[in-house]
């Protein structure tokens, strides 16, 4: 990620990072992961999809994963999830998610409800740091990428992760055709 000037591992950048992140990459599962991730420091105006591929080049697309958060209802439940999926596609909410989450509706989150339940930024949600008990759908277009770009948590920076790294999250289920064209 050479078109970044100021990219360093992710644990030596833990006073930038929102309490949940931080503690994930603290606990991260198997040795020595949380030092593949690496934190990006870029400007918080820069940290939505669009506006970085605009400011750092359209080759950022393809190595960009974006996460969401969904609220699945099934008779008068309500519970959330998160999915990731690469930045140029978009989230099958009402097809795959419904269908694995078992729910009979689907849809994004609440942007207040979505920051207030993963205690992240909204343009910096990530799938690192969510919580525990949540499902964490994963396109396996993601986990099949050397490296994903994904939010910090927070607007300020991102992270560069190992695609295939997402996958031993805690939650975490890989899913073919959880994207679809966006």
């Amino acid at each position: 990620m050479e078109a970044f000037d100021d990219v360093r591992p992710a644990p030596e950048r833990m006073d930038l990072l929102v309490p949940p992140v931080a503690a994930a990459l603290g606990a991260w599962p198997g040795p020595g992961t949380a030092d593949q991730v690496l934190h990006v420091d870029t400007a918080p105006e820069v940290a939505d999809t669009a506006v970085l591929v605009e400011h750092y080049g359209p080759w950022l697309l393809e190595q960009s994963a974006n996460c969401v958060v969904v609220a699945a209802r099934r008779g008068g439940v309500s519970s959330l999830a998160a999915c990731v999926v690469l930045g140029h596609t978009r989230v099958d909410v009402n097809g795959t998610v419904r269908r694995h989450l078992g729910a009979r509706k689907a849809s994004f989150a609440s942007m207040d409800t979505a920051l207030e339940a993963t205690g992240m930024e909204y343009g910096g949600i990530t799938p690192i740091g969510l919580p525990a008990d949540w499902p964490l759908l994963i396109d396996a277009a993601v986990v099949a990428s050397p490296y994903v770009l994904i939010g910090s948590g927070s607007r300020r920076g991102k992270l560069i992760a190992p695609g295939a790294a997402l996958a031993g999250l805690p939650g975490a289920t890989v899913l073919e055709g959880l994207a679809v064209a966006g």
